[in-house]
């Protein structure tokens, strides 16, 4: 008992808590909802996962890019054990970034952060045109290779210091680079064959540092003038899309930098565009598992976690926030998309009163709370087919003037733009053509008929006996030549008929 009280804890050691600390071991509870997604495929950068017999094809290739860096070396008369000796004085402050005690000794450590680190630095300056691939090199021949190191580079548990690469990088740096682009750059080059973001915006991070890989790009999403402030935000924060849409509040694709740039003004809800692919939930899973251990940074990528969970419950929400832009699907279905959205947010510590998006949570809060935006909301959402329809089929019994309402309700709520047909003449010329305009109503009655046979209604043939046989061939060549607007107002009867119909499902 005396030994172990005395033997310092090694599976999550005293130096965890320090700012310092930064290379961990995901929880356990993270492990269990989402295990793959931290585990790397092909490649194992540091100590966590280093001689697992799946990964030992990739390492055979560290020993060759080693060979090829130190090869380039002998113009600058650098062998390795210079590199050796650069990172000699570094070890210690390496050691205390990972929150386990490393069982190894000083050679097999230096020896490790020598061979992954230089790997790392050649592979960035082959991917940026600095140093020209071996002919057939099979790590850029072979396609699926280098989309496996963008994940396995950015795996929490599968990182080095950065400042260790930075120490390789400028070591052995040749005349000729002298003023070219800096390892951020590189980084950031690198991992964007991936996002595929705008070069300018990969341009504005080149002095950007992190703590590793994952936190330099984790980094470069971090909208500068977003800080956590001190909110009181409702505990019930934010309900899902439907919800939401059905109190009127909307949900438009925003123009950002930065998908966590989430902006609420006037009812409006805006998110800049992000692909939900395998690249992007690695990325997103293993910045939320970072936040989580590490005291010292911002909690930006668990906050936006949160907040896809409350936006959405099921496959609709997601199907909704593809057809706004807002979501670009590359990963599944809406199903897997909903439940990974679902699970990214499980068993993660989150403060409402204090992230950058508190603000937002609560002005979204109080919107959804006035009354009268929701009354309204609900209004329009429930009732805007009903008026549509039920006006139509008034259309070919009552007089005159309410035709005359009818077509201005369609114009207010439609924007369909009938004055040009001659209905509203035929309506205004009074009895002598009320026979006309009976014969005008029957025909757009069929065309509502018509639409909602197509869209499957089962009550498509109330209070119709008989009224499609109908015909008038003056007003018939003029519905013809109007085809643009009765089509359009087909599609918004088609949509909004949908809405009604999922309400009255629910």
């Amino acid at each position: 008992m005396h030994q172990k009280i005395s033997e310092p804890p090694c599976l999550l050691s005293m130096g965890a808590g320090r700012s310092s600390c930064c290379i961990f071991r995901v929880p356990a509870s993270l492990v269990d909802v989402n295990g793959k997604a931290y585990q790397p495929r092909i490649i194992s950068i540091g100590p966590y996962h280093r001689g697992k017999p799946q990964l030992r094809m990739i390492e055979e290739h560290k020993w060759r890019y080693l060979g090829l860096l130190l090869k380039r070396m002998q113009e600058k008369g650098l062998g390795l054990e210079d590199f050796l000796k650069a990172l000699q004085p570094l070890e210690l402050k390496a050691r205390e970034c990972y929150s386990e005690t490393i069982q190894l000794g000083s050679d097999e450590f230096l020896e490790m952060m020598v061979l992954d680190g230089c790997f790392i630095v050649e592979l960035f300056r082959k991917v940026g045109n600095l140093v020209p691939f071996e002919p057939d090199d099979p790590i850029i021949s072979m396609l699926w290779i280098l989309p496996f190191f963008y994940r396995d580079f950015l795996g929490l548990e599968n990182q080095i210091p950065f400042f260790l690469l930075q120490c390789l990088f400028d070591l052995s740096k040749m005349s000729r680079e002298k003023f070219d682009r800096s390892l951020s750059t590189l980084a950031l080059e690198f991992f964007n064959n991936a996002m595929l973001r705008p070069d300018d915006v990969i341009a504005k991070y080149h002095d950007l540092k992190g703590q590793h890989l994952l936190d330099l790009v984790r980094a470069s999403f971090i909208p500068s003038d977003h800080e956590p402030c001190k909110v009181c935000a409702p505990t019930r924060m934010i309900h899902p899309v439907s919800k939401l849409r059905r109190a009127g509040i909307k949900l438009n694709p925003g123009k950002a930098d930065s998908f966590l740039d989430i902006k609420f003004r006037r009812g409006v809800i805006e998110m800049p565009p992000i692909t939900i692919d395998d690249f992007m939930s690695s990325l997103l899973l293993n910045c939320v598992a970072f936040e989580q251990c590490n005291q010292s940074r911002t909690k930006h990528f668990t906050d936006y976690a949160t907040l896809l969970d409350c936006l959405v419950n099921t496959y609709k929400d997601v199907e909704y926030l593809c057809e706004s832009n807002i979501f670009e699907n590359c990963f599944g279905s809406d199903d897997e998309v909903a439940l990974f959205i679902n699970d990214i947010g499980k068993d993660t510590a989150f403060d409402v009163n204090n992230c950058y998006l508190s603000k937002l949570f609560r002005d979204v809060h109080q919107y959804y709370q006035n009354c009268w935006h929701v009354q309204w909301a609900s209004f329009k959402h429930t009732n805007e087919y009903e008026l549509s329809r039920k006006g139509l089929a008034l259309g070919g019994t009552v007089f005159p003037l309410e035709l005359v309402i009818t077509s201005s309700i369609l114009e207010v709520y439609f924007c369909t733009d009938i004055s040009n047909i001659s209905m509203r003449n035929h309506l205004i010329s009074g009895q002598t053509n009320f026979e006309s305009a009976t014969k005008c109503c029957s025909n757009l009655r069929s065309q509502v008929v018509l639409n909602r046979i197509n869209k499957g209604t089962s009550n498509g043939q109330r209070g119709l006996n008989g009224g499609s046989n109908t015909s008038n061939s003056g007003f018939q060549g003029e519905v013809e030549g109007s085809t643009p607007k009765l089509e359009r107002f087909k599609i918004r009867t088609v949509e909004k008929g949908q809405v009604v119909k999922d309400d009255e499902n629910k």
